[in-house]
């Protein structure tokens, strides 16, 4: 069974989706890439770990941040994974640049490179916004570049974060 419950951010509206146990995604209203799922599959109910995702969430748009995390569940391919993998070690408060992401995941499967592009791809379809900071890959001169939820939301959360 999928479940959903909604969470009212200061930057809009945003959908937490879960497995029953752990979060399975958490979205901005109208974000890219989040059209292939129908909200028509999840039933609207209230669990423990949404629970723990609206604390966590208060903690960070209070500006600081959180000292827990709640479980998550990440369903991609292999190569989605090891980025997004990646995406859970930057500190609260850094970036990192998607060549950055391509280098590590080069080193860890033993080839010459990988392509930032490739891995832009799987950054952009992170399912769980924020708690798997995606919004906090730039691009190699530290432009903002890409976020499925919108340019003005990456801008503000690393606003939040301390880094503008």
């Amino acid at each position: 069974m999928n479940y959903l419950q909604k969470y009212h951010s200061p930057l809009g509206e945003m959908l937490m989706l879960s497995d029953g146990i752990a979060l399975t995604g958490l979205v901005f209203d109208g974000q890219k890439y989040f059209e292939n799922r129908k909200v028509s599959d999840y039933t609207e109910k209230d669990l423990q770990v949404f629970k723990e995702v609206r604390k966590w969430l208060d903690i960070y748009f209070s500006g600081r941040k959180p000292d827990f995390m709640p479980p998550v569940s990440l369903n991609g391919s292999v190569f989605q994974k090891d980025v997004w993998d990646i995406l859970m070690t930057i500190p609260y408060g850094h970036v990192i640049t998607y060549g950055d992401i391509a280098k590590q995941i080069a080193t860890k499967r033993n080839i010459a490179r990988m392509s930032a592009q490739a891995v832009g791809g799987a950054v952009g379809h992170n399912p769980i916004a924020i708690l798997v900071p995606c919004h906090r890959v730039v691009g190699a001169n530290g432009s903002l570049t890409g976020y499925a939820g919108g340019l003005d939301k990456k801008e503000a959360l690393l606003k939040i974060e301390g880094i503008s």
